[in-house]
């Protein structure tokens, strides 16, 4: 087996006691069968017998195989098996070999293209979002010892060209990254050069589709190289006039769904101080528009290219954390990225830390990174992959053409 990973996964350690968050809780773990039965064998005839007999419970669901238990949890969200020190018990004593696929894993986030095992990482953990936003040279993709990409037997399979879809998965995704790296046009022009090119290939570019027109898909990925196209492009979002209250109300409503249904004060602090950098719960998305779009010019001013590289190595770790095979078409995934950009930019423009910084414009730019760290990890860890916000991304992208309007909107958002 080989692996490969952005060079800021090649960096990850986990900095267990020391972390200001906790992957161990406000997630429901699943344990699979083999796992747990290590697990009890490992446990038996110590005093730690009886707690895991106690609390893991057969999953509710009636799932087997992968998803047999759920590891039960504290009344405060947080895993029953984690100790004072804020690491786990069952590790400690027991080693690695005895936690569930999940918890082994995280924060690395493995998928198999063909032969090759690629190892991205999750930015729900405050160190590997330190490492992924703020060096400079974290997305440079590199080999890594197998070692690292732990459990590759958990990696989920992009098909391995069963159809035109996937037979050219990789060739589309290189050329998505190439264009994201793309630094003569600002990052808007190239998300709108993203979702231009995926709705190009739509027409015949689709899930399950047999017709393989190889020749048509290079010829598009070609135009998107051209230098000529991207200012085209570029010159074309600069001269659309759209209102911002929309995408502020969008971004708002996120927010408020999830804040209904997490309970971790972590987020639910920051999300109090974000509404009410905007105004408050009463005001409406126009004003807090203009607030939004105020910051977003002062602080372009003070920090542009450092928030740039904030938001390019999110974009481009989202094209390898999130195989746009899993979704309905290329201009859906491309939609979801800049819907989950535009929540992060929301949050980091309303952070507390990133509204006094412009009041105090002399302020370190380690203020400005710590508040992106939390911004970018908290969104990552509470919204982007919360079921409810994806049923609300799919109902808001619609179908085709429809996504693209949309799409239109969040990008002049960002």
């Amino acid at each position: 087996m080989t692996a490969s990973a952005p060079r800021y996964m090649a960096r990850f350690r986990c900095i267990a006691e020391a972390c200001e968050d906790t992957c161990c809780a406000g997630l429901t773990v699943p344990i699979s069968e083999s796992r747990w039965s290590l697990l009890r064998q490992k446990v038996a005839g110590t005093p730690d017998e009886a707690r895991v007999a106690a609390l893991i419970t057969p999953n509710p669901d009636g799932a087997t195989g992968q998803q047999a238990g759920i590891l039960g949890k504290r009344a405060d969200g947080h895993c029953a098996f984690l100790d004072e020190a804020k690491l786990c018990s069952l590790q400690r004593r027991y080693g690695e070999a005895v936690l569930p696929d999940g918890c082994s894993v995280f924060p690395r986030v493995l998928t198999r293209w063909g032969a090759q095992v690629e190892m991205a990482g999750s930015l729900a953990c405050p160190e590997t979002a330190r490492l992924c936003l703020l060096a400079e040279d974290a997305l440079v993709r590199e080999p890594v010892p197998e070692e690292q990409a732990l459990r590759p037997q958990v990696a989920r399979q992009v098909a391995a060209g069963d159809d035109a879809w996937t037979a050219h998965a990789d060739t589309v995704r290189e050329a998505m990254l190439r264009l994201l790296n793309r630094r003569e046009v600002p990052y808007a022009a190239r998300l709108y050069a993203l979702g231009r090119m995926a709705l190009d290939l739509g027409g015949f570019y689709f899930p399950g589709t047999t017709a393989d027109d190889t020749e048509r898909l290079a010829g598009i990925l070609r135009e998107y190289e051209s230098a000529d196209t991207l200012a085209s492009l570029h010159a074309q979002l600069e001269a659309l006039e759209l209102p911002g209250g929309p995408w502020a109300g969008i971004c708002a409503a996120v927010l408020r769904s999830r804040e209904a249904a997490v309970s971790s004060p972590r987020f639910l602090s920051l999300m109090n101080a974000v509404r009410a950098s905007y105004g408050g719960a009463d005001t409406h998305p126009d004003r807090a528009w203009e607030l939004h779009a105020a910051r977003r010019s002062a602080l372009e001013s003070l920090h542009g290219e450092r928030v740039h590289q904030y938001f390019l190595h999110h974009a481009l770790n989202h094209v390898l954390r999130h195989p746009f095979t899993e979704g309905p078409s290329l201009l859906n995934a491309v939609f979801l990225l800049v819907l989950r950009a535009s929540v992060v930019r929301w949050v980091l423009l309303g952070h507390p830390a990133v509204v006094a910084l412009l009041d105090a414009p002399g302020t370190p730019v380690a203020t400005l990174d710590a508040a992106a760290v939390e911004a970018f990890q908290v969104v990552a860890k509470h919204v982007e992959q919360a079921p409810t916000f994806l049923d609300f991304a799919k109902g808001l992208a619609g179908e085709g053409p429809e996504t693209f309007a949309r799409l239109l909107i969040l990008v002049k958002g960002l």
